[in-house]
């Protein structure tokens, strides 16, 4: 018989007892632990456990209601994530004219490395349009001079389309209330600058200008306040001060952006990161309980 193996997740306020409970808890259901990784990041406990629910004295429903109601209990936010469920996130892309984060994301799902698919590209040009068609996914535009009627537009696209996440692919666009609001801690940016130096436009040439030596880009979760969102994951390339112009940096930094904004969207699909007063953590247990499992997680229960 196959076994049933999940993942419960916990997050809240750190406190005495937390392990002990959530542990004898499942014990008392016949199930068994097979693997928990534990740590407290800012006063918040983080806790990761795999688990087989294979012989569990209960159902389902019942073992996530009891642990809803400990959650609730405790203040504490607990979560139950199956392996082996195929449910996937659904990923609108936003994009202008530049093409190559856009080809690095549909590069990346066709190699299956994103645990979920791009289902529509948007866009203020129609640059783009034979790229996304190329790869089979949908393509809609409208102009951004007038920019509430496009915000209107996008959002209405992206309901349509059912998307989970947004991913801005150098859309090169500042968004309002209109799109943070309902898609708050589900907007992936990324930009061309270690943030926070050199945030808004022309942060190339802006670092070139002022002698910086070291320079890079920055995926993080997109708010209403410009560039300051939370941090996912940044690279960095060199600048050969007095030899590079600014089309090298641009070259440069083009490069690394793709790869690094196709790398926080698999972290998000992923469930390895977590946002606590307002820093991306890295789950404790998600990356290696994953890769014991062989794969990614199913959907959230």
């Amino acid at each position: 018989m196959n076994r049933v193996l999940a993942i419960v997740s916990v997050l809240g306020r750190d406190q005495k007892g937390v392990v002990a409970r959530i542990s004898t808890h499942i014990a008392e259901q016949n199930i068994n632990i097979e693997d928990i990784e534990q740590r407290v990041v800012r006063g918040q406990f983080l806790m990761d456990m795999l688990v087989d629910i294979t012989d569990a004295t209960v159902s389902l429903d019942e073992l996530i209601t009891g642990l809803l109601a400990i959650g609730h209990e405790i203040g504490m936010e607990i979560r139950v994530t199956l392996h082996g469920e195929r449910e996937r996130k659904r990923v609108g892309v936003l994009v202008s004219k530049e093409s190559h984060c856009l080809e690095q994301l549909i590069a990346d799902s066709r190699a299956g490395l994103l645990h979920g698919d791009l289902v529509t590209v948007l866009g203020n040009h129609e640059t783009l349009r034979p790229i996304a068609e190329a790869a089979g996914i949908p393509f809609a535009w409208f102009p951004s001079e007038d920019k509430a009627a496009h915000e209107a537009f996008i959002l209405e696209q992206l309901y349509a389309a059912g998307a989970d996440v947004v991913v801005l692919a150098r859309y090169m666009q500042i968004l309002t209330s209109t799109l943070c609001q309902p898609f708050a801690g589900r907007i992936i940016n990324i930009h061309p600058s270690l943030l926070p130096y050199f945030p808004g436009a022309n942060p190339y040439r802006r670092a070139w200008e002022d002698g910086v030596r070291v320079t890079g880009c920055t995926a993080h979760f997109v708010t209403e306040e410009l560039d300051a969102g939370p941090i996912i994951l940044q690279d960095v390339f060199h600048i050969d001060v007095g030899v590079d112009g600014v089309d090298d940096v641009r070259r440069k930094g083009r490069s690394l952006e793709g790869a690094v904004l196709s790398r926080a969207l698999q972290l998000y699909l992923n469930n390895e990161v977590v946002v606590i007063n307002g820093k991306v953590v890295f789950k404790p247990g998600m990356r290696t309980l994953l890769r014991d499992l062989g794969g990614s997680p199913g959907p959230a229960l």
